[in-house]
């Protein structure tokens, strides 16, 4: 099992594919063939190879000695080879299911899901209850986006196998990931719109931030009087920061709206009788109205809460750890969220994904100095993971040791040019070691990521050692407008998110 980036739930256990070796004897070749499984049965995949291919080269066409090739390619992450392999042993058995499987297995490792889609039907026709297809293809879905489809295939794992924690999670991230983009659709369309608002709101109240989501949720309501809920949340803050009498009258304020009209409203209707899963659905053809989508992401919120809490009440898994994990980095909690993320990893040692995880938690909750093992660790598996290579290179900067800081984020820039928060570092580090020419490209590129001054300011100081005096007027000047900026922001906002009685 893979989470992170490029998150998948299932996948081929090893003891699936000791379980599909079928290594035969070959008269001439017994020593060979005793050697290969050997090293399949010690997990010696990449020594197998060779082995496997003599095997084959000496009995050509035979599908056993082609698939237990095929199996070392693939755990020993030669997934390109391994590709052609199983699609030869297809192609002399198309209902073999270990090769079905492991191609798609395959697939999924390269980054393909729509490429592995084709062959997890094929081995769901073959076997419908094989729970391993079943979910590799509810992930295949959910990475190309059909949502609805990956929900149903999640859905199906969970009826199979309600102790199941992949069936839960996949599909709680499901929903989750459902209701994103249903809110990034949104934004789009109708980026000022009460339903943006209200959704917005929803987000501040799952991380106790009340008096943003009062402000939220009172711009919903100047917009939109009569949308249903958001008396109802406003009820709930109230509740939350000790005002239960200004509650009452919140709630009074809902139960008087009138019910939604189902023949024009359906969403809306859908989602007051509680029918949540019919409340996702959206028009066959043409662009979702904003009704529609506001509709959707609420249900697929309630439906991933839904099976997050199944998901809890089942015994330690890594998959319960990963969803307290990110609920405590939701609510901002760090140093919770990175103890959730080294339970997940102690529970599947090595993981990259999760590794990855813990390092991000660690520094977001300012332990730079761990943050910088476990990021080392990660890069160990993969040294040009930019993300990680980020990780440990702003973790040195933030510890004010720019000179180690500095190589890192060279290379992560060489793994993702764009990563601008990168681009920041790097510059900055550079500045600080003195090397401010090569500072000014990496600060001026970063620029747009500016939004207290900081960054400018640091450009004005990186022009002027540069002897560019014109460009250091020009970047202090913008340092002061966005700083002027910035207070006018916070006084704003402190202001705007007070939160006071009903109207």
């Amino acid at each position: 099992m893979q989470v992170g980036k490029g998150r998948t739930v299932f996948g081929l256990s090893a003891l699936f594919l000791l379980g599909a070796l079928a290594l035969p004897a070959v008269e001439d070749l017994p020593a060979k063939a005793q050697r290969a499984k050997e090293l399949m049965a010690a997990g010696r995949f990449a020594e197998a190879v060779p082995v496997c291919k003599e095997l084959v080269a000496a009995m050509p066409g035979n599908t056993g000695l082609l698939l237990n090739l095929g199996l070392a390619q693939h755990m020993a992450g030669m997934e390109k080879d391994s590709v052609p392999t199983f699609e030869a042993v297809l192609k002399l058995e198309p209902r073999r299911l270990p090769a079905l499987l492991s191609l798609a297995a395959a697939r999924l490792a390269l980054g393909q899901p729509a490429l592995a889609i084709p062959s997890l039907n094929r081995a769901l026709a073959i076997e419908s209850r094989n729970a391993e297809a079943r979910g590799m293809l509810a992930d295949a879905l959910t990475a190309t986006g059909k949502l609805d489809d990956a929900a149903e295939q999640y859905r199906k794992l969970a009826d199979q196998n309600p102790n199941d924690p992949r069936a839960w999670y996949g599909l709680g991230m499901a929903y989750q990931t459902m209701a994103s983009d249903a809110f990034e659709q949104l934004q789009k369309i109708g980026p000022e719109s009460a339903y943006v608002a209200s959704l917005i709101g929803d987000t501040r109240v799952q991380r106790h931030q009340y008096r943003s989501a009062f402000f939220f949720y009172s711009d919903a309501l100047k917009k939109a009087p009569e949308l249903h809920g958001v008396h109802a949340a406003v009820a709930e803050v109230y509740r939350k920061t000790g005002h239960p009498d200004w509650a009452a009258e919140e709630d009074a304020k809902e139960r008087a709206l009138p019910r939604a009209e189902c023949a024009t409203r359906p969403g809306e209707c859908q989602f007051q009788g509680g029918h949540d899963l019919q409340a996702t659905a959206l028009p066959a053809k043409g662009v979702p109205p904003p009704e529609a989508l506001y509709w959707r992401a609420k249900a697929a919120n309630e439906l991933s809460l839904q099976a997050l809490i199944r998901l809890g009440q089942l015994p330690p898994s890594v998959e319960v750890h990963q969803v307290r994990a990110q609920i405590a980095r939701d609510q901002g909690q760090h140093l919770e969220s990175a103890k959730e993320w080294r339970a997940a990893l102690a529970m599947n040692p090595g993981n990259p994904g999760l590794q990855y995880e813990l390092a991000s938690a660690l520094f977001l909750a300012g332990d730079f100095r761990t943050a910088i093992e476990e990021a080392g660790r990660a890069l160990q598996r993969n040294p040009r993971s930019p993300e990680m290579n980020f990780t440990e290179g702003d973790s040195w900067l933030r510890l004010e040791e720019p000179e180690k800081a500095v190589p890192f984020l060279q290379k992560a820039l060489a793994g993702d040019p764009k990563m601008l928060a990168a681009d920041a570092s790097l510059g900055l580090a550079l500045s600080r070691v003195g090397k401010f020419a090569e500072a000014v490209p990496h600060l001026e590129k970063a620029r747009e990521l500016d939004d207290d001054g900081s960054l400018h300011y640091q450009l004005a100081r990186a022009y002027q050692a540069s002897g560019d005096a014109a460009k250091a007027k020009t970047a202090m000047a913008a340092y002061q407008e966005l700083l002027a900026k910035d207070q006018q922001r916070k006084q704003e906002a402190a202001a705007e998110s007070q939160i006071v009685a009903p109207r």
